[in-house]
């Protein structure tokens, strides 16, 4: 990885346009160069959500895809670092090189803009900064699919891709679109880079293009994004509804029903017979039986240490306050309801993901997230449950 922008005579500047993109569903010209987004326009201007903003610009999932002979290639981007005050410095985004679909590199740039954030006050301040330029080489020089997975949690323009021989954008190979909704579970929260997010790693299993909808904060049942899933081209589709929804104590259970099944109509109305998953939440101690909002314990944050506790009361469940078990129930049995009317509608419990006897052996570190080993975990069984024999996404609807 270098941080100085490079030129070099044989060079071969190629524009990054939408054909060199997978995972986006929207590509934004900015002063510098592309910004890859995974909520189309109209659908961001209908929330103001600093937080909603932030996790959609990052690229879970997204990855230039072309095919080429070069042996050498550079990347140019302009990533925004978070910084949060009173804690250690964040790790650099990681940028994942995939050669015929099998890991090839690893890289970061750690220049960039500067977006510190401060947790007991909410302020947050933008600070402008450098690109930085990061380079794979001794690639074969044979004809070959290659993919550079962008950070799954950082926001990350391009300003140019640069190699040693022509690309081409890499052609359809034919495999099914898996279009994936949650939250920041599901972006990819801990994981150790963006090829081993939960998600990313059962597309891999399951040999299926992966369009990640994991929005930190914000799988809240937002009607804009049951429309972008409607209108997102897809043979594959998941939702997994729950933890958010709790730690945000959005809405209360009378709510709650009506609002998922508004939400499963909406995606019905673009995809009325493809494989349709409900996933209910992982297990999380802290919001089984105590509803949220949950709150960041800043006690050891200068020691790197920083843990969510749940601020409910468990006997505000009477009053129709969330909690995961609720939500678990009550999903089983909207889709249970459903699924006589749509037989391609399916549920997946989330304790088979992450259950109890995980926990015992990996608990979520700050209490809340898994770790880069739970996500591995998760990925795995994700793609029993779905893609090997009699899963649900070996129903490919009529």
């Amino acid at each position: 990885m270098h941080t100085a922008l490079h030129t070099k005579d044989n060079w071969i500047t190629t524009p990054v346009t939408a054909d060199l993109l997978r995972g986006a569903l929207e590509v934004e010209r900015t002063e510098h160069g592309v910004l890859p987004h995974r909520l189309p326009a109209w659908a961001r201007a209908q929330c103001a959500d600093g937080r909603l903003a932030m996790a959609e610009s990052q690229p879970s999932g997204v990855r230039l895809a072309f095919r080429t002979r070069a042996t050498a290639v550079e990347l140019d981007t302009l990533p925004t670092k978070r910084v949060y005050v009173g804690a250690p410095p964040r790790p650099d985004g990681v940028y994942d090189l995939l050669v015929d679909g099998l890991p090839a590199g690893r890289a970061g740039v750690t220049d960039g803009n500067t977006l510190t954030i401060d947790m007991t006050t909410g302020a947050v301040d933008h600070r402008p900064g450098q690109p930085g330029t990061l380079r794979f080489t001794g690639l074969s020089a044979r004809d070959k699919d290659v993919e550079i997975w962008l950070p799954h949690d950082e926001t990350t323009e391009i300003l140019a891709l640069r190699t040693d021989a022509p690309v081409a954008p890499a052609p359809d190979r034919g495999r099914r679109v898996w279009l994936h909704h949650g939250s920041s579970i599901s972006q990819g929260s801990d994981a150790a880079g963006p090829t081993s997010t939960w998600p990313a790693l059962a597309a891999s299993l399951g040999g299926v293009e992966l369009l990640n909808l994991g929005l930190s904060g914000s799988a809240l049942l937002d009607p804009f994004t049951a429309r972008t899933l409607r209108d997102t081209p897809a043979d594959l589709i998941s939702v997994k509804i729950g933890i958010n929804l709790v730690n945000t104590d959005l809405m209360r259970l009378r709510a709650f029903a009506p609002a998922v099944h508004g939400f499963l109509d909406t995606v019905r109305e673009g995809h009325p017979t493809a494989p349709l998953l409900v996933v209910s939440p992982i297990l999380c101690p802290i919001h089984e039986d105590t509803p949220g909002p949950s709150a960041p314990d800043l006690t050891n944050i200068v020691d790197g240490r920083l843990r969510f506790v749940a601020l409910g009361d468990p006997a505000e469940r009477t009053g129709g306050k969330l909690t995961l078990r609720v939500i678990r129930d009550e999903l089983a049995r909207i889709v249970e309801q459903r699924s006589a009317e749509d037989p391609h509608l399916h549920h997946l419990d989330g304790r088979e993901l992450y259950g109890e006897a995980d926990c015992a052996e990996l608990p979520l570190p700050d209490d809340l997230h898994p770790d880069a080993v739970t996500h591995r975990r998760m990925g795995e069984r994700f793609a029993k449950c779905a893609f090997t024999a009699g899963g649900v996404f070996t129903d490919r609807g009529v």
